[in-house]
């Protein structure tokens, strides 16, 4: 059918993963083993919890059945809370872009790229010297990825360490937005950042009604392994679902440090991570948009640090992404 005059396509990248003669795919799991999975991870949430500090998530997760221990600030989750969350979150989001051309879309088992982020020192491409990232790094930096077609959304690459640690976040917001019509991906740290950003996305997509529609801007938190969202990540999954923002919970869990050395239990205990944030969010708002997360890898035993170029790491994430399309959920994970 052809298009009206002025229709832009959304971006759609190709499939992966589908039993036919094109795409790429890395099937770490049959069907019946992601069962188990889900079945361990139900138990995991039921019987052990999480640790959740904010009485207001608290209350939010008791009102539709979750157990709340406000003594040892546990919130467990009885299997069919979980299993009505996974199927109220939405199997596709749409991260805008300020430029419609370049709206891509979060879907099934399509593969699109970001760039990862944050780098905190740089090799000054006029100098040579090795020093710390600075805010027009952050800045040049996105107009790069503007110009990458293989970047499908930018995520900030590197930090403004010349701005003021507690509002950085939205001076890098400021110059990413300004130097990409890509969709923008930026960590907050905390729910007074996101609103600012939040007041500034509304501003120039026009009005709070046109953002809620599209969103340019996105944003991301980290639950603390071993089993842990604290109330800075808590407060910003329920003020995403109020705003309409699509929000990726990103669990980097250390196989063999702070989750078991096993694949599998370490996935076990990501997914039970992330599961809980994706409960709290439609506990908040049923619908609100949500991505499956994952920067996961595990940690060097010799050296207590945590190789993000591991195989393990692509191993790892890999299977985060076929727990994603298990539950038909968007996803995002690091690459190896």
């Amino acid at each position: 059918m052809p298009k009206d005059k002025g229709e832009v396509a959304m971006k759609k990248n190709s499939r992966a993963g589908y039993q036919k003669s094109s795409g790429i795919s890395i099937n770490m799991f049959t069907d019946d083993e992601l069962y188990a999975l889900h079945l361990s991870t139900l138990e995991i949430l039921k019987d052990v919890g999480m640790g959740i500090k904010d009485p207001v998530a608290q209350e939010t997760l008791a009102s539709i059945g979750c157990k709340v221990n406000k003594d040892k600030n546990v919130v467990r989750f009885p299997a069919y809370v979980v299993e009505d969350a996974i199927l109220k979150a939405p199997a596709s989001v749409v991260f805008a872009g300020r430029n419609p051309a370049k709206d891509y879309v979060l879907e099934d088992n399509r593969v699109g790229f970001t760039n990862f982020g944050e780098g905190i020192m740089i090799n000054d491409l006029y100098t040579g010297e090795h020093r710390p990232t600075v805010k027009s790094d952050t800045a040049q930096a996105a107009l790069m990825a503007d110009w990458c077609s293989a970047i499908d959304i930018h995520e900030r690459s590197v930090a403004a360490q010349d701005t003021p640690a507690i509002i950085a976040p939205l001076h890098e917001t400021q110059v990413n937005i300004t130097n990409t019509s890509k969709h923008v991906t930026q960590g907050c740290g905390n729910v007074r950042n996101l609103r600012r950003a939040h007041r500034m996305m509304c501003h120039i997509a026009g009005s709070e009604a046109a953002f809620r529609e599209r969103p340019i801007f996105s944003t991301i938190t980290c639950p603390i392994s071993p089993l842990q969202l604290a109330p800075e990540s808590t407060e910003l999954i329920m003020e995403c679902a109020r705003m309409g923002m699509p929000i990726t919970i990103i669990s980097m869990a250390l196989a063999g440090g702070t989750t078991p050395v096993t694949l599998a239990g370490t996935l076990i205990t990501h997914n039970a991570e992330v599961l809980a944030a994706i409960v709290l969010s439609q506990a908040t708002c049923p619908g609100a948009p949500i991505v499956y997360g994952s920067s996961t890898t595990i940690m060097d035993l010799r050296y207590t640090t945590s190789p993000v170029g591991c195989p393990e790491l692509a191993m790892i994430n890999a299977g985060v992404a076929k727990l994603a399309q298990f539950y038909h959920l968007p996803s995002w994970v690091a690459g190896g």
